[in-house]
């Protein structure tokens, strides 16, 4: 008699079949639910969402007075608004208008230009604010939405992407922007200063340029630089930054300076100018003297100064490595405040 030994396989017995793949969304259901997290995200924080009108008094022979436009958003509820330093530095007179039509002065608490930045206020009372996101958490490819007054249509709504993260953008300042936002959500003149908002509703960045006459690149400044400077803003008026008053520029080093130095960068900055009875003259720096490093911190150029110089350097005692001719010198320095502009 034969034995017959059944292996058993851990497949389904045969009169099972294995379960079918959940059905895949339609593209009419994709679509609905991309309008809904848009929609949503609209009627959230567009009340929040203000038009800004400025008035420039303008001396001249005979004074006039110009107009400018821009957008706005409330981020506390006792109101105070973020916008564009180039829509508000230098105004005589600023107004405010909501979505629901209210019209309100405002004041300018204070602006950074380096940053393009403002920080406006309205008569206190209990507004709708938007809430600021995290930028650190975007992703390339993530869906934004920005809203605000092109060319003065008021409360108007477009989506993208973010089509890149870390840019740098030169502001009116000449200072370099850092991990600004690029996006294709298209914007035009008067989107400055509106919010450009996640799928959630948070605030991300601030709208602050488009190139043209390029198509669908434009950026924002993001919110986590918003979040460093809005304090100082409030608090001061402006940005408390550092200076060591020297002017100065890129310059590449000698091959054989690089080597005998060990710099680890093939740049600095020359300096061609110093104040006089600034924190470089007392520090011993000379024109034509080439600032390789800064705090321990190495300077390629310009920009990597004017990183490094930020308000907690001020009055603080530290050090600039600066190489003239043929010898690197490490010399104390203590930096000042930049006067206010």
């Amino acid at each position: 008699m034969s034995t017959f030994l059944t292996v058993a396989t851990g497949g389904l017995p045969s009169d099972q079949s294995p379960p079918s793949p959940p059905p895949a969304a339609s593209d009419t259901e994709l679509l609905d639910a991309y309008s809904r997290a848009v929609t949503g995200v609209v009627e959230q924080v567009a009340p929040a969402v203000v038009s800004v009108e400025v008035s420039h008094r303008r001396r001249s022979a005979k004074p006039r007075e110009t107009q400018g436009a821009g957008s706005g958003f409330v981020f506390t509820p006792d109101g105070f608004i973020l916008t564009n330093s180039h829509v508000a530095h230098g105004a005589s007179r600023t107004d405010v208008t909501f979505a629901d039509g209210r019209r309100l002065r405002a004041e300018l608490v204070g602006d950074d230009p380096d940053t393009d930045l403002a920080v406006l206020r309205v008569a206190a009372q209990s507004q709708i604010a938007a809430s600021l996101g995290d930028s650190a958490a975007l992703r390339v490819g993530q869906v934004v939405i920005a809203i605000g007054n092109p060319l003065g249509f008021q409360s108007t709504v477009t989506a993208g992407v973010v089509s890149a993260l870390g840019r740098s953008f030169r502001s009116v300042s000449g200072r370099l922007i850092d991990n600004v936002i690029q996006t294709d959500a298209a914007l035009n003149p008067g989107n400055s200063g509106g919010p450009l908002l996640d799928s959630r509703g948070n605030v991300v960045g601030v709208n602050t340029a488009v190139i043209l006459p390029a198509q669908g690149i434009c950026f924002a400044v993001a919110v986590n630089t918003v979040k460093l400077v809005v304090g100082q803003l409030i608090a001061f008026g402006h940005v408390r930054r550092a200076r060591i008053g020297v002017g100065g520029q890129n310059v590449s080093l000698p091959r054989l300076a690089v080597r005998a130095h060990r710099l680890i960068q093939p740049s600095g900055v020359l300096i061609t100018t110093i104040e006089p009875g600034s924190p470089a003259a007392r520090a011993g720096l000379e024109p034509g003297d080439i600032i390789v490093a800064f705090d321990g911190h190495p300077v390629h150029g310009i920009d990597d100064l004017h990183r490094l110089l930020t308000g907690d350097r001020i009055g603080a005692v530290t050090t600039v490595a600066a190489v003239r001719k043929a010898e690197r010198l490490e010399l104390p320095i203590t930096a000042a405040e930049t006067a206010k502009a």
